[in-house]
């Protein structure tokens, strides 16, 4: 969407939303819904997502574990589905209770057990050399939070803005902070988990590719005080920031941010430093990365050329003032020449 079209729109969301779009025909078309919780004294947390495409015949499912240790637990599935009505694919299923205000999230299959997360890269060989064990997810999400986001629309007659399929990401999205309850269990090991997150959902036309690069940083220090802070760059040159803290029961926009992070030999975040701006004040927040896995989408072009897109998924732990907090941190960049596009640009 250019920078006109979106100050002559306005953002809508209805409890309707929660719940699973007309696909129409747009053959990318994808509708995703993703949650992640941390329970911070246990260390131990989880990430879970479907993306529905429909259009092509199959759902995105990923579950992804994370243990005290160190250790991942990981699935990623491409299930076929024949339509979009509902979040159940894979072992991995996503239902609305009351929208906007408790969904349930379960999960029975099997996931990689990794004890060296980073062998992911090579997914060939992480799923040969790692074993492969029973994971169990219940957990009921509960809305701490009012909702952020959702669909834009034409502000004087109501409608949609047209999508460009081959250049988008999404038309609609929403999220929110979360506390969630329940169980985790993998390879016969069970934990209570009662932690803090983020969710979100998103649907319309998507190709990974259609983006530079994002940095996304969801966050919860209690839940009273949470955030989510965004870098997203769709040409590799420009930087929209978004975003919003969570204190008490309201969010704050944030209006200006920046990201410098710290990497290893292998162009993967171990560390980052967020300065943020809301109305109110100032915050700057540190991040410490405890585990990462890093995953990736490839698609060849209808020219036939080769595009590969990596995603890597940190488990982080913030400090932001005097308070301590947990969530993910996410880097999507293009991958030029085998470098990450988006770690030589300030971010």
């Amino acid at each position: 969407m250019s920078e006109s079209d979106r100050l002559n729109t306005r953002i809508v969301l209805e409890p309707e939303d929660e719940f699973n779009h007309d696909a129409g025909e747009v053959l990318n078309f994808n509708e995703s819904m993703y949650f992640n919780v941390i329970d911070h004294g246990k260390g131990v947390g989880g990430w879970f997502r479907i993306g529905n495409r429909v259009n092509e015949g199959y759902a995105e499912m990923s579950c992804c574990i994370y243990l005290p240790d160190g250790r991942i637990g990981f699935m990623y599935q491409r299930p076929k589905i024949s339509t979009n009505d509902v979040f159940d694919a894979g072992g991995l299923s996503i239902e609305v209770v009351e929208p906007f205000k408790h969904l349930q999230v379960k999960y029975s299959g099997d996931v990689c057990l990794l004890t060296d997360p980073l062998q992911m890269a090579n997914p060939k060989i992480a799923f040969t050399e790692n074993p492969i064990v029973k994971c169990d997810v219940n957990i009921d999400f509960y809305g701490i939070s009012p909702m952020f986001g959702g669909r834009p629309v034409d502000a004087d007659t109501g409608k949609e803005p047209e999508q460009n399929p081959e250049q988008s990401f999404s038309k609609a999205h929403y999220e929110q902070h979360v506390r969630g309850t329940g169980t985790i269990e993998v390879d016969g090991e069970s934990f209570e988990i009662n932690g803090l997150g983020l969710r979100d959902k998103s649907w319309g036309a998507r190709f990974w590719q259609a983006i530079s690069w994002y940095r996304w940083l969801p966050m919860a220090f209690s839940e009273d005080f949470a955030m989510m802070i965004s870098l997203v760059s769709s040409d590799g040159i420009n930087v929209r920031t978004g975003g919003m803290v969570l204190e008490g029961d309201k969010y704050h926009l944030i209006r200006e941010a920046s990201i410098e992070s710290t990497w290893d030999e292998n162009w993967y975040q171990t560390g980052l430093v967020a300065k943020i701006r809301t109305d109110n004040r100032s915050y700057e927040v540190k991040g410490e990365v405890a585990s990462l896995i890093p995953l990736r989408n490839r698609r060849t072009t209808p020219e036939g050329d080769e595009l590969l897109t990596r995603i890597t998924e940190g488990l982080t732990k913030y400090t932001c003032d005097d308070s301590v907090g947990w969530g993910l941190s996410e880097y999507l960049d293009q991958i030029v020449d085998g470098i990450p596009i988006g770690t030589d640009v300030p971010a």
